[in-house]
C-alpha cells in the first residue's frame, strides 16, 4: 500500500492505493496556506492512515514547483510560495520513520496516466497540466524524466512561439511576459480577454460562451487554440512522445482535441502526425495517485 499527498494551493488531497492501484480512501481538506501547518496536515494524515491500517506505509508527495537535486528544496512554486526554499522531505522525516518520496505535481499526473491510465500503452508520454497555472511532465518506460535541474518537462516557461498574425491581446505585458504559461494559463485567459474586449470573465464563462457560440468568445478562443497548437510544436519538434495527456482544470473546457491535433499537424507540415492526444483516465484524481506510485517508480 503506498500513500499519495497532493499539495495543492486550496488543498491537499489523499489517496492510499492497494497493490493493484485501487483507492481504498481519497479524502480533501483545505491547504492551510503556511509550512508548519502543512508539514502538521501531511504527518496527520499519515498517522491516521497508518493507525487504521495498522502497518508502516510508504509516501510520495506531489507539489507545485520543482525540486533543486542538490539542496533539496523546493523552487518555482508560483502558487504556494510557503514552498519555496523548504526541504519538504527532511523536515518530514523528523518527523516520520517512513520512505518518503516528492515530486512535482505535474511530473506525478503524467506518472500516474502513463502508468495505469489513459496513456498506459505508450512508452513515452507526455503529461500538461492547464488550470491557474501551467505545467508538463515527461515519462520514459513508466519514469519520469525530471533531469538535472529539476525542470524536465516544464515546457510553459519557453516563450511562445509567435505567429506572423498579431495577438489579440494589447501590447501590455503580463507577469509571465511572453512565456507560454501567460497566455495559456486560466489565470492568464482572464487577462488577456478583458484587456482585450474589455470584459470581465471566468475562463469557464469564456469558454461557455465559446461554446455557445458568441463572437468575442469564439474568435478569442479560436487565438487560444493557435497558441496552444504553436506551443506543442516545442514538445513535438524536441521529444516527439507517443502521447500527449491533457490535465488540469482548465483541460476539462477542451473539446477539440482532434481539431488541435489537426492544427498542430498543418504547423509543423507533418499531415500524419502520429502523436496521440489524450484526456486523462483519472481526471483531477491523476495528480494524487501519481505521488502514491513514486514509492514504485524512481525519476531519471
Amino acid at each position: 500500500m503506498q500513500i499519495g499527498i497532493d499539495l495543492g494551493a486550496t488543498k491537499i488531497e489523499y489517496v492510499l492505493l492497494d497493490n493493484n492501484n485501487k483507492e481504498i480512501v481519497r479524502k480533501r481538506i483545505p491547504t492551510p496556506g503556511n509550512y508548519d501547518d502543512t508539514l502538521l496536515s501531511v504527518i496527520n494524515i499519515v498517522k491516521d492512515l497508518e493507525i487504521k491500517q495498522n502497518k508502516r506505509l510508504s509516501l510520495g508527495i506531489c507539489h507545485p514547483g520543482a525540486t533543486d537535486k542538490t539542496t533539496g528544496l523546493i523552487k518555482n512554486a508560483h502558487n504556494s510560495q510557503w514552498l519555496n526554499n523548504k526541504n519538504l522531505v527532511k523536515d518530514l522525516k523528523k518527523k516520520l520513520d517512513n520512505n518518503i518520496f516528492s515530486e512535482n505535481d505535474a511530473n506525478c499526473f503524467c506518472l500516474s496516466e502513463a502508468y495505469d491510465g489513459s496513456a498506459s500503452h505508450y512508452e513515452t508520454v507526455f503529461g500538461i497540466i492547464l488550470g491557474s497555472g501551467c505545467g508538463g511532465g515527461f515519462v520514459v518506460n513508466k519514469k519520469i524524466l525530471s533531469g538535472s535541474n529539476g525542470l524536465g518537462g516544464e515546457w510553459s516557461l519557453n516563450q511562445m512561439p509567435e505567429s506572423t498574425n498579431r495577438n489579440l491581446r494589447s501590447e501590455k505585458k503580463l507577469d509571465f511576459s511572453n512565456r507560454i504559461e501567460g497566455y495559456l494559463s486560466g489565470k492568464s485567459i482572464e487577462k488577456n480577454y478583458e484587456m482585450t474586449f474589455k470584459d470581465k470573465l471566468s475562463a469557464k464563462e469564456i469558454f461557455f460562451n465559446y461554446r455557445n457560440k458568441n463572437k468575442n468568445a469564439c474568435n478569442f478562443v479560436k487565438d487560444y487554440k493557435s497558441k496552444l497548437a504553436r506551443s506543442l510544436i516545442i514538445i513535438i519538434t524536441t521529444l516527439d512522445p507517443d502521447a500527449i495527456v491533457f490535465g488540469g482544470g482548465l483541460s476539462n473546457e477542451i473539446d477539440f482535441l482532434e481539431e488541435l491535433k489537426n492544427i498542430t499537424s498543418n504547423l509543423i507540415n507533418e499531415p500524419n502526425l502520429k502523436t496521440v492526444f489524450l484526456k486523462p483516465l483519472y481526471g483531477d484524481a491523476s495528480g494524487v495517485r501519481g505521488a502514491a506510485l513514486l514509492g514504485r517508480n524512481n525519476s531519471i
